[in-house]
Formats: structure tokens, sequence, C-alpha cells
């Protein structure tokens, strides 16, 4: 039986708890430690409740950052250095401050007694990876793990990627953003989802919720569904800021998600919000490069990168509901394949291994 700890600053979108609690139900020990508290309603196994700065002078230094990146439009993953003096001494304050708060928290939860460390988006206790380069100095085996932004905007933490035997990604443009980085379907557990609603709804339902209307297109996707309001009767649901146990019940009602289209600085492809609408059987529309696309196996995704392709494939999926038949009952079972925890913790097993990590 494996030790395994994962660390991560929040559990985003409930995937790093995901893995967590994919390793304890394949038959190994887990604990996931998360720095700050999500804001979500997923779960949690042990919140150190840290203050995240939501500020308005935080707020605007982020944006500021995701701004930068984006006109340079990165090829390669940065490496972070801190912007000033000013945020390099925040940093320095903040691993001063928490300090015996993370030695108390090792002591007590015996964290010292794990075998591997996953740094859920790259990330240690400290901004200087101190505690990882402690562990890895007694032998522990480290692994990072990417999920998106982490990578693209912040970048390498580089004390902490130079110690990682492993680093993994659900993303698929990381596979070009860093070397010797290797593509994990991320776990997921579909019988948390509600029972997708059996009748058939007078009007189509089509939904779409972001988290972040930029990185999503909802601006995009918005101008369509006007468009095509003014030609047919559809009904549309913007959801933003829904605690997800409602979300979950809401979307199992409707006929089509829209996950994102056409937005910045998040990527391309899908995320949990695609995923959970999969899982219920409801045809999903992302957008993907053709490189993406043709990369992912057996493609469960209804593919529009612009407003005139999503044009087009929205009506095609409003006029025809055999065809949104055929392609939930694809997604629902594409999820189980690739997704459910089984599938992903045996791929996981084998790059431990490749890496000799068992």
């Amino acid at each position: 039986m494996l030790k395994i700890l994962h660390l991560a600053p929040q559990n985003y979108a409930g995937v790093p708890y995901s893995f967590y609690d994919m390793h304890n139900k394949c038959g190994d020990y887990s604990r996931i430690i998360t720095y700050h508290k999500n804001t979500r309603n997923f779960p949690e196994d042990i919140c150190l409740d840290l203050p995240l700065p939501n500020y308005s002078l935080a707020k605007n230094w982020r944006s500021k950052k995701v701004k930068d990146r984006e006109e340079q439009k990165v090829e390669i993953a940065p490496i972070f250095k801190p912007s000033n003096i000013v945020e390099k001494f925040y940093f320095d304050i903040s691993d001063f401050l928490k300090k015996k708060k993370i030695n108390e928290l090792i002591e007590k939860y015996s964290l010292n007694d794990f075998d591997i460390i996953h740094y859920d988006a790259g990330l240690d206790f400290f901004r200087n990876s101190s505690q990882a380069k402690k562990w890895k100095n007694e032998g522990k085996k480290i692994v990072c793990c990417y999920y998106g932004s982490d990578l693209r905007i912040r970048g390498l933490i580089k004390e902490l990627d130079e110690i990682s035997d492993l680093n993994i990604t659900s993303e698929f443009d990381h596979l070009k953003l860093k070397d010797d980085i290797h593509y994990l379907f991320y776990p997921y557990d579909a019988s948390e989802l509600p029972e997708k609603h059996n009748q058939v709804n007078e009007v189509v339902t089509i939904i779409h919720s972001p988290t972040n209307r930029k990185y999503k297109g909802t601006e995009l996707i918005i101008s369509v569904i006007e468009k095509i309001k003014k030609e047919k009767k559809i009904k549309f649901l913007l959801m933003e800021n829904v605690d997800r146990i409602e979300l979950l019940k809401i979307k199992s009602g409707c006929d089509i998600c829209i996950d994102q289209v056409g937005g910045t600085m998040g990527g391309t492809g899908y995320g949990k919000a695609g995923l959970e609408t999969l899982a219920m059987g409801i045809p999903t529309i992302t957008n993907m490069s053709d490189e993406y696309k043709n990369w992912l196996p057996e493609n469960p995704f209804v593919v529009a990168n612009n407003s005139d392709e999503l044009y087009e494939k929205l009506n095609e999926l409003i006029e025809n509901g055999d065809l949104r038949s055929e392609i939930g009952l694809k997604g629902k079972d594409w999820v189980k394949k690739y997704h459910s925890y089984e599938s992903v913790n045996q791929k996981l097993k084998e790059l431990y291994k490749l890496k000799n990590i068992i």
C-alpha cells in the first residue's frame, strides 16, 4: 500500500480531491492538504484556511500578470520570479509567518510518513520550496501536477521543478509548454451526479456555467445565443456563482451544454464542468485545436472554435433530438472509459513505475 500526500493551493474544481479519493478507493492511503478554502462547495480533507489576498490591489496585480502573459504569447512555461522587491517581500513574509503552523501540521498528521508527495499546481507550502527540498533529501518521491494557469501564467517554481521525479498534466497545451511532462486524464467519480431528467423538454434548454467569463469565451457564446433566439425558440441558462449541488441538479435537466468557445488564457479543451455534463449524457460543446481534437482518443465532444462554428453546431443539435441522444450516450461511456478511478489509477501507477517511484 502506497502512502500518497497531496498538497494543493485550493481544491480546484474538486480535481485534487478526486485524486486523493481515487487513491483511497483503489487501495492506497492518501490525505490532501489545501492551503486556501475553495469557494465552490467542493469537499475538503484538511484545509489550512490560510488567508488569500482578495483586496483590489491583489486582484489588479493578478489581472496584470494575466494580461502580460497574453501579450507575450507564451510558448514555453516561464520560470517564476517575483516581479519586484515588493512581491518578493510579500512571499518572504508569508513563508515566515506560516512556518510554525506548517510544522505543527506536519507533526499532527504525521506527514513525514508519506512515501510520495504530489504538489498539485506545482506549489510547495513555501514559495522557496523548502519543505519539498527537505522531503526530497529524506528520500520522498516528488510529483508535480499542473492544471492550467499555474503553468501558463505563474510558471514553474524552479526549486521544485529541479527535484520533481514526475510531472503530469491534464491540459493538452502543457505538453508543449514543458519538457518531460506526461498527460493523465484526471479522475472523476460520476456516481456523485444526479440522474439526468428523462422527460423531453418542450423547449431545448442550453446551459453555460463559467467560473471565469474571459477564459470561457462567455461574451462570444451570448452573442451566438442571442442570434439563435431570434430564429428559434430555445431556453438559455447562464449560471454563475451558483452552489455546486444546485448547479448539478439544474444541469441534469438540460439538453445541451456549452463549456467554452473562444476564451483566452484558459487553454482549449474541457474542464470539470464539461466532464460533468458528458457524464450525464448531455452533448457538450467546447473549443479544441485541430491537433488536440485529433489527438484526444474517441473524442466525444462537439467542437466549435468560433462564433460561426458554434452557431452551426448549436443549430444541428437543437433540430435533431436523435443526434443529441447519440452524442450524449457516447460521452457518458467515454467518461467511464478514460476518467474513471480505475482507469486513471492504473495509468498513474504505470507512470510511477516509469519514473522509478515504485
